[in-house]
């Protein structure tokens, strides 16, 4: 067998795991390249061909290390590449299911788009239109979704962890079977927002506006409602505990007198809830102290 023949098939051997990875199979030509040269360079030493391929072979050391040091690297940056779709027209895409941790999702346009059970932990949505998507199932931990338009999206027993949702467009939206579990909806308008059957765990609702909501029979803990427009809003036999319902610095009663417009019949509060807004005059006639 010819030596080129040889050093060939020892390099297709080495490689042949990598097969399709671009910057490994451009390490493979440059490297063929390379012990040609050298192989010749000890023949004119007059090493004769055994000798000379095995010490061509040891000129490159661990070589399989550094093809495996390279593919991982480069998978890595396909990787990161795959879930860049910033500024893209995705118009009813199918997402459903895909393992996107991380993704940029941001000046995008997904209306109509499927994330149905898919795994977006860490991805970010900003400023793009997510009207009327569906992220029922969906594992939304650490995700970005503010200042977007949600208008009609469905988020039925999604994942929802440190989920950001602040200044987002919610109108329509839809949150069923959920727990939601230190989620930030700040400074949004939610009277147009659906929960139901939902669990509000360390939720932060400051400077938002459920006016007219309805949150019968869910349960609260560790929520606050800081500084958030409440007028007519219903808990009727919802459960609360450690509420926060703060006004804020204030020189009027009008955030007390929100307060009175709200149903509480028939719900459970711990003490300090309780005792909160028992100081703020709020009737609590059918409240069940637990």
């Amino acid at each position: 067998m010819l030596m080129n023949e040889k050093l060939t098939n020892y390099l297709n051997g080495v490689f042949a795991a990598y097969d399709g990875v671009k910057s490994v199979q451009e390490l493979k030509a440059d490297l063929q390249s390379d012990l040609q040269e050298r192989f010749r360079e000890l023949k004119k030493e007059g090493k004769d061909d055994e000798t000379a391929f095995q010490l061509t072979i040891d000129s490159i050391g661990d070589i399989e290390q550094t093809v495996l040091e390279v593919a991982n690297l480069s998978r890595s940056l396909e990787r990161q590449v795959v879930t860049n779709f910033s500024a893209s027209n995705l118009v009813k895409s199918d997402f459903a299911g895909v393992k996107a941790h991380k993704g940029q999702f941001n000046g995008s346009a997904l209306h109509g788009s499927d994330f149905s059970g898919a795994d977006l932990t860490g991805s970010t949505f900003k400023s793009s239109d997510v009207r009327e998507a569906n992220f029922d199932g969906a594992n939304l931990t650490d995700c970005s979704l503010s200042t977007l338009d949600l208008a009609n999206a469905s988020f039925n027993k999604s994942i929802l962890v440190r989920t950001n949702f602040s200044k987002s467009g919610l109108d329509g939206a839809k949150f069923t079977g959920v727990r939601l579990t230190d989620v930030s909806l700040t400074m949004t308008d939610l009277r147009k927002t659906i929960f139901e059957g939902c669990l509000f765990d360390g939720v932060d609702f400051k400077l938002s506006d459920l006016s007219g909501q309805r949150f019968d029979g869910q349960t609260f803990i560790g929520v606050m409602f800081d500084k958030a427009a409440l007028t007519e809003a219903s808990f009727k036999g919802a459960t609360l505990k450690n509420v926060s319902f703060q006004p804020g610095f204030t020189l009027t009663k009008k955030y007390y007198r929100m307060l009175k417009t709200i149903c509480f019949d028939g719900a459970m509060m711990d003490k300090l809830t309780f005792a909160q807004l028992k100081g703020m005059d709020v009737d609590l006639s059918k409240v069940t102290v637990i």
